[in-house]
């Protein structure tokens, strides 16, 4: 929803007038006609597989392309698509530059676009969808690492990994060594559970290993590509330095919560986020039932140390390349308006944790500050309304392994609060704020419902 269209009136005492409040964030507007164009395209590329299925295993194929597009539908029908004119133009740039110097591209059907999901991934559906997601731009340094995630994904599709890869799966389940151990299974009496989760178990790292022998050539294939259309070639190894370190990094420092919820009428309390118990301990891998190795090899992507090494000669030999040919400008600017951008898409997808983390981070860091304001009035709010119904976890998620410290005591804070405590923490939040937030859309609002809260 755009912020810039939100307006309201008042009337000044003797004076009768209109006047428009300043909008909170301007957000991009997509492209809906386009959005409907790619869902077309999508829909009639899954009518000729299905037309084109042979008879053995028809039903497997079905459902396997119906599902794919089911997903690709959920992305190109959603606000997760991003097909705004300057975001998308710019990302078509970058493909045709891409496609011009790879003649053998020139006939495939791609739909390139940015997606608003938060995670740092770029993915191919398979069937000429590729999604470079928001939460790994925003990582990225220049527009030669960006062009390299485009080629990586390009390449998957080239070399037909997807499609390889579902025929693989549905003839091993068809094949009679895997019958016939289902059938082995549901005759034995004891431990049936266990041994069939085995099973799946061992099909699950089969088809990772074979994942990961599709990424080092989707590498190469991409190292390939890329090479032909001027960019730096040296950015493949700065990017796969990045993204081995993405997991344990953050674009934020570390959430402080106490700075960022303590004011004079309101001292924050310790006891909110305080460890009572090995509940609420600090959450490893070491407490996966998984042992090392059996992680390691459920891992899409191979150690990027290794994909680095396995490029290493032809990366010597690369020659000098540009970081930016496009517009340098304008990726820096996106890299800026995917946070607030992806952020608010957890607020569409009522994930309010998430969107109250993003919004907390950017207002610790000076970043978008009115719209950072507004967002944690508006899901203090929420918070409190929702667990007055006992919905809270409707809303937020709860803390658990493998979210971020700071994140995982935030959904701890969220779930410690009184409603009382709730109230009175939004409205001496909005207090601190009000003189820098007159006159934006919204927030008054937001602060006059907290103020009622107060007296609930």
């Amino acid at each position: 929803m755009k912020k810039s269209l939100l307006f309201f009136l008042f009337i000044i005492p003797g004076i009768y007038g209109i006047a428009q409040l300043k909008p909170v964030y301007a957000f991009q507007q997509d492209d809906t006609v386009l959005k409907k164009k790619y869902y077309e395209e999508a829909l009639q590329q899954k009518k000729f597989l299905l037309s084109s299925l042979g008879k053995e295993y028809k039903d497997d194929y079905k459902e396997i392309y119906e599902n794919r597009f089911e997903e690709v539908a959920d992305l190109l029908k959603s606000s997760r698509a991003v097909t705004s004119p300057e975001a998308h133009g710019y990302l078509q740039s970058l493909l045709k530059r891409i496609v011009a110097a790879n003649g053998e591209l020139n006939q495939l059907p791609v739909r390139l676009v940015f997606s608003r999901d938060w995670w740092p991934n770029a993915y191919s559906m398979g069937e000429g969808t590729l999604v470079v997601n928001a939460g790994l731009m925003i990582f990225l340094d220049n527009e030669a690492e960006l062009v390299f995630v485009i080629c990586h994904e390009l390449a998957h599709y080239y070399l037909n990994h997807s499609d390889n890869a579902i025929k693989k799966n549905v003839e091993r389940v068809n094949s009679e060594e895997f019958k016939k151990e289902i059938t082995r299974l549901s005759r034995e009496e004891y431990r049936v559970r266990q041994q069939v989760e085995d099973l799946l178990k061992k099909m699950t790292f089969d088809t990772r290993r074979h994942s990961r022998e599709n990424e080092a050539e989707a590498d190469r294939q991409a190292f390939r590509f890329m090479k032909r259309t001027g960019f730096d070639c040296q950015a493949i190894k700065t990017c796969l330095q990045r993204l081995d370190k993405v997991d344990d990094s953050l674009l934020f420092k570390p959430l402080d919560l106490e700075q960022v919820f303590n004011s004079p009428g309101y001292a924050f309390r310790k006891r909110w986020i305080e460890k009572e118990s090995v509940l609420f301990g600090e959450m490893t891998e070491d407490d996966s039932p998984l042992t090392k190795k059996e992680r390691d090899s459920l891992k899409t992507h191979p150690d990027c140390v290794k994909r680095i090494a396995w490029l290493e000669d032809s990366l010597a030999q690369s020659g000098e390349g540009k970081k930016f040919m496009i517009n340098e400008e304008l990726f820096k600017g996106l890299k800026k308006e995917f946070v607030p951008e992806m952020a608010e898409q957890e607020y569409r997808d009522k994930d309010l944790g998430r969107n109250l983390y993003y919004s907390l981070a950017m207002l610790q860091q000076q970043q978008n500050i009115p719209l950072a304001v507004y967002t944690v009035a508006r899901d203090l709010n929420i918070a409190y309304e929702s667990q007055k119904d006992h919905r809270l976890g409707d809303w937020f998620a709860a803390e658990r392994r493998g979210l971020p410290p700071d994140y995982n005591l935030l959904l701890r804070l969220l779930k410690r609060l009184r409603l009382e405590e709730i109230a009175t923490l939004n409205y001496n939040f909005c207090k601190r704020y009000e003189a820098r937030m007159t006159g934006y859309a919204g927030f008054e609002k937001e602060m006059e419902k907290a103020r009622k809260k107060l007296t609930d």
